[in-house]
């Protein structure tokens, strides 16, 4: 048989033997060492799951991750706060990829627990210097013209707050996980507002939980004009309860306090109403003792997820840094990345949509010899900002806020691959 023949007729076994050896080859340059070529029995020998059927569709009316995912969850420091009703839980940023956070993963904070709410008694009332006071069901607010899908980040403004005297909690979940970017569906807030016709002299806006808290923040009417919307989906289904179902407002770009869920009631008025959340908390002293307030906007940050402390390097030999950045002045026009601590920069590679008041994933690929790195981040959002260093931070701000902390994180990578929270003069 001649040689083009022999190669045509190649069997089954041959073929799978042949498969085995190219992957081990590829798992042995992944790894950075070499392994003989010989067929894996996970490649070329029938599997246990292939043996028999699997579950019915009607077995899992709603669906679950794989059970070899089950390590991806929130995660909460319990000491951070004072009871479980008012809690924090950290988006696994390490274990995900793209820029949509699924629905059961997103941040979470809480100030009186989770509220379960019924859709069909649920009002939000909107009243004060209007021509109009309303009463909405969530009824009338789904037969509203001019329904939207938009896909925007929500920040925590205490995201990295624990990190303003220095490196603390070690992971990427910990450190930057107070962050979601999903897809709302809902209406602009401008919809309903010229329904009910805001009066010359309102210029702000009081928005209202239904929690036990009464979660109370104020807004510029400009803001509330330009892109705020009320939302009842995320992800392309009902809000979660922990998100505010069954109606939450959306503030783009603006720290998630003023997310309010659970939206019950709107008040327009002339002046901001000063509560305690925009007074006591929610705003940034400085060293002098002064406090900045109606810091509202998150400013351009990034973070590399990939590798981190919860996200170590497997072996040696080529490898796929991965990132996520965000700006809530507009789009993520570049991100930068250094493995030396800033010494060098190289520009990375965006893929997927870089949209305004958005999650942006950025990717660098890169050989690892097993050298120490000193990995950090930078992001420059469309408006020109650059995102500075912690220290260029302090600087301005002092260490006694725990607001806004948008300064350049790094990870040391060490020998072993495993990673740390570190800080570099």
């Amino acid at each position: 048989m001649d040689s083009d023949n022999r190669n045509r007729q190649i069997g089954r076994r041959g073929f799978l033997a042949a498969a085995g050896a190219g992957a081990s080859a590829l798992a042995g340059l992944t790894a950075g060492t070499a392994r003989a070529a010989t067929p894996d029995p996970a490649i070329t020998e029938v599997q246990d799951w292939a043996r028999s059927l699997g579950d019915g569709v009607a077995v899992r009316p709603y669906g679950n991750p794989s059970s070899f995912e089950k390590h991806v969850v929130r995660r909460d420091v319990e000491w951070l706060t004072a009871s479980r009703e008012s809690s924090v839980s950290f988006t696994p940023l390490h274990d995900l990829d793209g820029i949509i956070t699924p629905s059961g993963l997103c941040f979470e904070r809480h100030h009186s627990g989770i509220a379960e709410i019924d859709p069909q008694k649920h009002r939000l009332m909107v009243h004060g210097m209007v021509e109009r006071q309303m009463v909405y069901t969530m009824s009338d607010l789904k037969r509203f013209p001019g329904r939207a899908n938009r896909v925007y980040f929500l920040e925590c403004a205490a995201n990295s707050g624990m990190e303003w005297r220095g490196a603390q909690l070690n992971g990427c979940q910990f450190t930057h996980g107070m962050i979601h970017n999903v897809m709302y569906t809902g209406l602009p807030l401008k919809t309903l507002l010229d329904h009910c016709g805001v009066r010359t002299a309102g210029k702000w806006l009081l928005a209202e939980g239904g929690d036990a808290s009464l979660m109370t923040r104020s807004i510029p009417l400009d803001k509330a004009m330009r892109d705020c919307m009320v939302a009842w989906a995320m992800n392309g289904e009902a809000l979660r309860p922990e998100q505010g179902y069954p109606l939450r407002l959306l503030v783009p770009g603006w720290e998630g306090n003023m997310w309010i869920k659970w939206l019950r009631r709107i008040e327009i008025g002339d002046q901001p109403w000063h509560q305690r959340e925009e007074t006591s908390k929610y705003t940034d002293l400085l060293a002098d003792g002064r406090a900045r307030r109606f810091t509202w906007i998150m400013d351009a940050k990034s973070v590399v997820t990939t590798p981190s402390p919860q996200a170590p390097l497997a072996g040696k030999g080529p490898q796929v840094l991965s990132g996520l950045a965000w700006s809530g002045r507009g789009a993520i026009k570049r991100v930068d990345v250094t493995f030396d601590g800033g010494r060098n920069w190289r520009q990375a590679r965006i893929d997927g949509p870089s949209l305004p008041l958005s999650l942006t994933r950025f990717y660098a690929e890169f050989d690892w010899a097993g050298e120490e790195l000193l990995i950090q981040s930078r992001a420059i959002d469309d408006t020109g900002y650059v995102q500075p260093t912690k220290e260029e931070l302090r600087q301005v701000r002092g260490v006694n806020s725990i607001y806004h902390n948008n300064g350049i994180q790094t990870w040391l990578v060490r020998g072993d691959g495993q990673a740390e929270n570190v800080e570099i003069s």
